[in-house]
């Protein structure tokens, strides 16, 4: 094993999965310097926490100039969105950052020459979500259809910019870490938001096979990566399944069965009860389910993440206070209907508009 680098470089510390590495790695007394690159200022809880962290505000095309400078000797690459912001741009700044930034930190990485050891996040998102799907995904596994969604083909295609890297530069370390959706007691995502409200909108006739990685476990296997040398693409999940149904109820929550073909009413209705942006990732994932093999993440980093409902447990505990009562319970309901009258309004409009008949 070498030693560990020397000059850490982070991308996305803006959020809360970057900072809470580079402030882990600062820490460590192995690692003498952590800087932290993101176009964004971080806000002043994640900032507070990254204390012993060198800010640089810069996003990927002037990140070239400051890695090679800085003499990075590890590269940790964070700077990866799951979902669109309509805010800040929607589904072309998500690619914009995913994909084109990816392609253009790799360009600068390469030249780097100090450069030993590169860490990507991807996700399981990778392997898409179909019926034709295996019961259980390994590293080795091609996806069976192209992904519907926008978040799992941007993943591809990062996964591709760093096989081009590895062969270029095959003497730096290059980890491939394939998370499972994260989950615990303070995670703010899409699906944690999901599970949090009192009536849950799934799928009828559907129960999907869920896993779910706690973000304490995500952070020992990014600073691991990091401080030792494990190249390769692992899977990064916690043993075992929750199915839907099983995950709604130990929540403590109310499912709400739709028909799959209704996705707009789907996302419209995650809209609704403050879920946010839900896409076809996320759809398909609530309909396929899917389950990956952690086989060859324990055996080479020896260190087995607690279980899928272990982690799931967590989260309900930090969401304790959450539980249904009778306001929650007719707001949620209210904001369902609603959904579904904006929707199916939409819809009709569309259907006039178009010369068409009405439903």
């Amino acid at each position: 094993m070498t030693s560990p680098p020397s000059v850490v470089v982070v991308t996305g510390v803006s959020r809360y999965l970057g900072a809470r590495v580079a402030a882990r790695l600062a820490a460590d007394p192995r690692v003498d310097r952590v800087v932290g690159l993101d176009p964004h200022d971080p806000p002043a809880a994640l900032r507070d926490l990254m204390a012993g962290v060198e800010l640089i505000r810069a996003d990927a095309r002037a990140a070239s100039g400051a890695i090679a400078e800085l003499g990075a000797e590890a590269l940790v690459h964070l700077a990866v969105t799951s979902a669109p912001d309509s805010q800040h741009g929607g589904r072309a700044a998500m690619k914009e950052q995913n994909v084109i930034g990816t392609m253009q930190l790799l360009a600068a990485a390469q030249g780097t020459s100090r450069l030993r050891k590169l860490v990507v996040r991807s996700s399981t998102a990778a392997y898409g979500a179909s019926f034709r799907d295996p019961a259980v995904f390994t590293e080795d596994t091609e996806p069976r259809a192209v992904p519907r969604g926008s978040f799992a083909r941007d993943i591809l295609d990062i996964e591709g910019y760093v096989r081009g890297f590895r062969r270029r530069r095959p003497e730096v370390a290059a980890t491939v870490l394939r998370f499972a959706p994260f989950i615990s007691s303070t995670a703010d995502t899409t699906l944690t938001r999901y599970f949090a409200q009192p009536v849950v909108p799934t799928v009828f006739g559907r129960d999907a096979r869920l896993q779910f990685v706690h973000v304490d476990d995500a952070l020992e296997i990014l600073h691991r990566s990091v401080i030792e040398d494990h190249p390769g693409t692992f899977n990064v999940a916690g043993a075992g399944v929750l199915a839907l149904s099983q995950a709604v109820r130990r929540a403590g929550r109310i499912s709400v069965p739709l028909p799959e073909g209704t996705l707009s009413t789907f996302a419209g209705l995650a809209r609704s009860v403050g879920i946010g942006q839900i896409g076809f990732d996320q759809i398909d994932l609530f309909v396929h389910g899917r389950v990956v093999d952690t086989t060859r993440l324990v055996r080479e980093f020896g260190f087995t993440p607690r279980t899928t409902a272990e982690a799931f447990d967590d989260f309900i505990k930090g969401h304790a206070g959450g539980s249904l009562t009778d306001d929650r319970l007719a707001a949620a309901e209210q904001a369902i209907l609603d959904g579904i009258r904006r929707v199916r309004g939409g819809t009709e409009t569309a259907a006039v508009a178009g010369g068409g008949e009405r439903p």
